[in-house]
């Protein structure tokens, strides 16, 4: 009798993966980025474990938005306060805070839970083409499509 593969904690070997963003479509590279996250690209994954991987994204100042998202696409945040709903644009965004930009699109498609801030926490962006994990010899990853 067969019993299902379920990958243990101990058991998982994580790779880091370098993503260039330069020229990419915000949402595919988001989901295509949260997959290798929650590990669903192995045949060793598991939904209750986090079997992902690191990546990190270079290049996120010069993400792509299709049709009139710069202008169109706001995003809100709260103070906390009365009357503190404060509201920016994506080109703002993807003018002053480029990372924070990636980041809000990829943590939307993870799970929401413990599960969810562990895989998020293995991600890295960074806005330019530089980044400080060499020693962790990262692969290139070709985007799909």
């Amino acid at each position: 009798m067969r019993t299902t593969f379920m990958a243990k904690a101990s058991e998982i070997n994580r790779k880091w993966y370098v993503v260039d963003a330069e020229g990419q479509t915000l949402g595919r590279l988001a989901s295509e980025v949260a997959s290798i996250l929650r590990g669903k690209h192995k045949p060793t994954y598991t939904p209750n474990v986090d079997t992902g991987d690191h990546v990190i994204i270079i290049n996120a100042e010069k993400i792509h938005l299709t049709g009139n998202k710069l202008n169109g696409k706001i995003y809100y945040r709260h103070t906390m306060h009365p009357g503190g709903l404060k509201q920016r644009t994506a080109l703002e965004m993807r003018t002053n805070y480029p990372t924070k930009m990636l980041e809000l699109a990829i943590k939307g498609m993870l799970p929401k839970g413990s599960l969810g801030r562990q895989q998020a926490k293995k991600l890295n962006v960074y806005a330019g083409s530089e980044h400080p994990h060499q020693a962790q010899q990262p692969e290139v990853y070709e985007l799909r499509g």
